[in-house]
């Protein structure tokens, strides 16, 4: 029987703030953006240049502070970390060693053996860099200072994990966290949310921690877990084979399933980080942080309790409902405004969910609002459309929120309810269809089935089904 190792896992995760302007000057902080067009003398580091903190970022960054358990540090400074790169402006990064915003958190997690608290050692805010693209027809790297200067917190975890499953989970948790404070959208593909992961082996039941490495470039929850899987196994047959694993930091490829070494890891003072002479020292009053306490929002598990006491909706639908912040707020919106729960949920989880999928989209990006989405419920339930005519204007106003009632009225969707003009086309179908007729009283259900579609057919599928049975079978 061979050894057996546990793998000890701690992350640090950038998140880059939603504020509208960069954390030290009024740049934008937009995605996109043509090349070094959201930039000033501040952000690309100009000599001379003095950084001013954004209000909002420490707000931010206290919200997910108390949102995780931490202790605000309510007399902090930022310090300049020095280093050399051409994406880095100043040829420093400002960000916090000695006296970070929040610190000794932690966010409970699910696992397989039940709930698992994370410790968080620290919350940091700092900026982020630019950006180095390389272009390959010149042979030449170009940089683009759009990013410099975004706000970020950088979250880091104490080596609490012992598993992928643990850290998505971990993953899973902050991002929800964040999204329910509108702190960030946290989307991994736009690196808005990006995750290093710390990682070592030892064997089972050993206290000392193994030397760790940490792997960079990880921008998806299953490239998160494949690096996980890869680093392990390496580092497990490094042991083996009795060579030493070394302290570095190492880059995941995900295209070829490896990491390769990147830098030896240095340590803070390779960075002679001192504390930045141009930024005021920050005083959190216990004014501001009751005033972000006080707007901190509902968060999931107290929703899921609510929504369980309050709707009659099941718990599956409310598992994914509040999946999402934003989709919660329009079920709640919507249900304010008349709708009746189990409606609005079954729109949100039936043809909602469907259109995101085939669009490709996070819940984060539905664009119909309440309003029109209760429009559409009152007008199934006063029958003034049927179910087949709802769900095309379902997906127009899914694809461009338009009004419902006007959608209905221009086009000329509204049921035909007048009984003397429906039971004309039914007697005409019933007379363009001998052979059916004939099948019915014979004894043959199934017909009416069809004299029922072809009526629909006659009136271009406005008509009430329900209606349309009646009157067959009283005329047949």
């Amino acid at each position: 029987m061979g050894k057996q190792y546990e793998t000890v896992i701690g992350l640090e995760v950038h998140v880059e703030l939603a504020t509208k302007t960069k954390i030290f000057c009024g740049c934008s902080t937009e995605f996109g953006g043509a090349p070094n067009t959201h930039t000033c003398p501040v952000c690309t580091g100009m000599p001379g240049s003095l950084p001013v903190l954004n209000k909002q970022v420490l707000a931010y960054a206290v919200a997910v502070g108390l949102a995780t358990g931490c202790n605000i540090t309510q007399y902090c400074k930022f310090d300049r970390k020095n280093y050399f790169y051409p994406d880095n402006p100043q040829n420093y990064q400002i960000s916090q060693l000695y006296l970070p915003i929040c610190r000794d958190g932690k966010v409970e997690i699910e696992t397989e053996d039940g709930k698992k608290l994370i410790g968080i050692h620290e919350i940091h805010m700092e900026e982020d860099a630019g950006k180095l693209v390389h272009d390959e027809w010149t042979d030449c790297s170009l940089v683009d200072y759009n990013r410099s200067g975004v706000p970020l917190i950088e979250i880091v975890s104490e080596p609490d994990m012992r598993s992928a499953e643990e850290v998505i989970a971990y993953l899973e948790k902050l991002r929800m966290l964040v999204q329910y404070l509108g702190a960030s959208d946290c989307k991994m593909q736009e690196g808005s949310m990006r995750a290093d992961v710390n990682l070592s082996v030892r064997e089972v039941g050993a206290t000392e921690y193994g030397t760790r490495t940490e792997m960079k470039n990880l921008n998806s929850f299953s490239a998160i877990t494949r690096a996980i899987a890869g680093e392990r196994a390496r580092q497990i047959d490094l042991i083996e084979a009795g060579e030493k694993v070394v302290q570095e930091t190492r880059r995941w490829d995900d295209n070829v399933g490896k990491s390769y070494a990147m830098r030896s890891k240095e340590d803070a003072q390779d960075y002679r980080y001192f504390p930045d002479p141009d930024l005021v020292p920050i005083v959190v009053t216990d004014e501001f942080l009751a005033d972000i306490k006080a707007r901190q929002p509902e968060f999931r598990e107290e929703k899921i309790a609510r929504y369980k006491e309050e709707f009659d909706i099941p718990d599956y639908d409310i598992d994914i409902i509040t999946g999402s912040k934003h989709m919660a707020d329009i079920f709640e919106e919507t249900v304010a405004l008349g709708a009746q729960p189990k409606k609005v949920s079954n729109w949100l989880m039936v043809e909602t969910l469907r259109l995101l999928k085939e669009n490709n989209m996070d819940p984060e990006d539905i664009r119909f609002s309440p309003e029109n989405l209760a429009k559409l419920i009152k007008l199934t339930d006063e029958k003034a459309i049927n179910s087949t005519v709802a769900k095309e204007v379902f997906e127009e106003m899914f694809k461009n929120d338009i009004d419902p009632e006007k959608y209905v009225e221009d086009k000329g969707l509204k049921t035909v309810s007048d009984e003397g003009a429906l039971r004309k086309t039914v007697e005409e179908v019933i007379a363009n269809n001998p052979q059916s007729v004939e099948d019915y009283r014979n004894g043959k259900e199934k017909a009416i089935g069809f004299l029922v579609g072809q009526t629909m057919k006659a009136m271009k599928g406005k008509a009430d089904p329900g209606m349309v049975n009646r009157l067959l079978k009283e005329l047949l």
